[in-house]
């Protein structure tokens, strides 16, 4: 199976890597030249456009960041001929977003596919997948599903039920996050040991699984992961913009969306989600 992927940013090109390792044959597009020379070596080809990547290939998956690139790129492909083409998007937007590229998608073959996982688990195959559309469009590309994550769950026809299960994933990491940074800061603060307190956030049961990875970082790491604060400031606004759709008021999520947004003010927003510990610290970067 041919496989384009659009957007070279650490969870494109770990996607690239998987489909590579599992013998998929794989073209990649980046707006910036020069990010996907990782995977060219590994024996991907790069396309020079949107369109030139998605020609003659079975699916096309979109690693993008935000509601605005996803539209531009989807834009780029709309006048080419679908042939069984299947435009899969596996961005973080808006529920009505996804709705509008599945309008936007050549022929409609359009299947919403968040990613529940961060890069080193995609690249590893431990990553998951949420899939939203018509059923015998996302089935086209089931071998992309089975051979590149540890499992995938259909969501639905709607493609926006997809990005709602995302978005309230996302929520509870960063809110997750952010009371851990709260947490580790006053631990250190008060002079608790930072060793016994390392231990302790890795085996209390209050502390979620999926918020282990970003302990070391906290306490005291370089915040040099992947997801910045910027985006996570955009995930967590999604979702209380998904709740005020059903009438719903989020006051946790307004407060943490404005943390992360303080955090890339202050000179962290390119750095990993852990950095939000550096407001407790009065340190910019």
């Amino acid at each position: 199976m041919h496989v384009a992927v659009l957007g070279m940013g650490m969870m494109g090109r770990a996607l690239a890597r998987r489909l590579l390792t599992r013998g998929f044959q794989v073209t990649v597009w980046n707006r910036t030249p020069g990010r996907a020379e990782e995977v060219v070596g590994l024996g991907a080809v790069e396309a020079a456009s949107p369109a030139e990547a998605a020609r003659g290939a079975d699916g096309v998956l979109m690693s993008l960041a935000d509601d605005r690139a996803v539209r531009d790129v989807m834009s780029q492909l709309t006048g080419i001929g679908s042939d069984g083409l299947v435009v899969a998007d596996m961005s973080t937007v808006a529920p009505d977003t996804t709705r509008a590229l599945r309008d936007m998608a050549p022929g409609g073959r359009f299947v919403a596919a968040p990613i529940i996982g961060w890069p080193p688990a995609v690249a590893d195959g431990q990553a998951s997948v949420l899939l939203g559309g018509e059923r015998d469009i996302a089935d086209v590309l089931k071998p992309v599903w089975a051979e590149v994550f540890a499992s995938y769950s259909y969501c639905g026809r709607d493609p926006g039920a997809a990005l709602a299960f995302k978005l309230l994933n996302n929520y509870l990491l960063m809110a997750g996050i952010a009371a851990l940074s709260e947490v580790a800061a006053t631990g250190l603060a008060v002079g608790l040991d930072e060793t016994l307190l390392h231990d302790f956030f890795l085996s209390w049961p209050t502390v979620a699984p999926a918020l282990h990875n970003r302990v070391d970082d906290i306490l005291g790491g370089g915040h040099r992961g992947w997801f910045t604060t910027r985006l996570a400031a955009k995930d967590v606004r999604l979702a209380s913009e998904l709740a005020a759709s059903a009438g719903l008021d989020l006051p946790i999520a307004r407060l943490v969306e404005r943390r992360y947004e303080e955090a890339a003010e202050r000179g962290w927003g390119d750095a990993d989600i852990g950095a939000i510990v550096e407001l407790l610290r009065g340190k910019s970067s």
